[in-house]
């Protein structure tokens, strides 16, 4: 593609991003706040299939709904968990970011209800599983294959901070691979609007030196970490593992890593750009935003329109049967649900 053409492609899509942010904004605006007046589901709507992850305040399940046999992602948070870790806010916000991002690379909410327990966030099921699986079973991913992921995650990143959004916990636990080999990130529990305070949130491999030394910080946070997750997605590792956290942070703090011999000096550069200590350096952060990435030599071959249209054939795609296919998630003893009698924690979700 000679530079001209890439140049309007780039402006045409700057256009549509525009398009985007002004429909996240109206959603943003007129949201309502009670999941009640928008979605007329319950939890017997639903057949529950199998626990497809477990986190700090629930589970996640794969569903399907008894009315048309689609299958579902329904993630089921226990209310007195999220009382108890002061997690009432985050929760009140990611379902209203869920509600109002629509973009083809992030994941968004179908429908969302409550009962006397729990708090019921129902997601598209996005059956290729989670790219840690796929790099855990690969070892490390083929440049083709990371480049391809890293055009996807750079568009993703680029869309929510149009909208104002700070995502806060890039990895490839949070980062699922579709049926036809396209991805979604997914889970928005520690994502931010630019307007709101700051506090030291993520995971720790992950998390930018800025946080950790407890500066005041902005987008900047995101391409740090998609840095790290496009050193990860090529070496097979994290440039500052440790069994200690400590250590980790000690490393993420002096930027200290060091590149393996299978890298490509274009990949180096483009990894030394994003992994910057000084914020009036690091690639995704500077006047050019998200453009000085895809700008960048390691992907000047890349056509970021098709891509963004599903027009490329993807270098992997899952082993997938069918939509309710679950192979490709790992298994976890399944808990009952236990609905109490009586209403728990009815303050702090009566506008859920």
């Amino acid at each position: 593609m000679d530079s001209r053409k890439r140049e309007n492609q780039f402006k045409e899509y700057e256009a549509g991003l525009n398009d985007l942010k002004k429909l996240f904004d109206e959603r943003w605006n007129q949201s309502n706040s009670s999941c009640g007046n928008d979605y007329d589901v319950r939890l017997e709507d639903f057949e529950r299939m199998r626990t497809l992850g477990i986190g700090a305040f629930g589970r996640v399940m794969l569903v399907k709904l008894h009315q048309d046999n689609t299958f579902y992602a329904m993630k089921i948070l226990d209310k007195v968990k999220i009382v108890k870790l002061k997690q009432v806010e985050n929760t009140h916000r990611e379902k209203k970011i869920l509600q109002c991002i629509r973009f083809p690379f992030v994941l968004y909410l179908d429908f969302c209800f409550k009962d006397n327990s729990y708090i019921y966030l129902v997601l598209p099921f996005i059956n290729g599983g989670e790219m840690f699986i796929h790099l855990r079973h690969m070892g490390k991913f083929e440049e083709n294959l990371a480049r391809f992921y890293a055009a996807q995650v750079t568009m993703g990143l680029e869309y929510l901070h149009k909208c104002e959004l700070i995502y806060r916990d890039l990895k490839p636990e949070n980062i699922l691979i579709d049926h036809t080999g396209y991805l979604r990130i997914t889970d928005f529990g520690f994502t931010k609007h630019l307007s709101e305070t700051w506090t030291l949130c993520g995971t720790p491999e992950y998390i930018a030196p800025e946080i950790i030394l407890y500066k005041g910080y902005n987008k900047s946070v995101d391409w740090w970490s998609f840095g790290v997750l496009l050193y990860e997605m090529n070496a097979g590792y994290s440039p500052f593992y440790s069994q200690n956290p400590m250590k980790i942070y000690e490393k993420i703090t002096a930027a200290k890593y060091k590149f393996p011999k299978t890298f490509s000096e274009d990949l180096k550069d483009l990894v030394k750009n994003l992994l910057q200590l000084d914020l009036t350096r690091r690639f995704g952060n500077l006047k050019g935003g998200a453009l000085d990435i895809k700008k960048h030599k390691w992907l000047a071959k890349t056509d970021f329109m098709k891509i963004y249209q599903r027009g490329v054939t993807p270098p992997f795609v899952p082993n997938v049967t069918g939509p309710g296919d679950d192979k490709n998630f790992d298994r976890y003893d399944e808990d009952p649900l236990e609905v109490k009698n009586h209403n728990m924690c009815a303050e702090d979700f009566a506008n859920f």
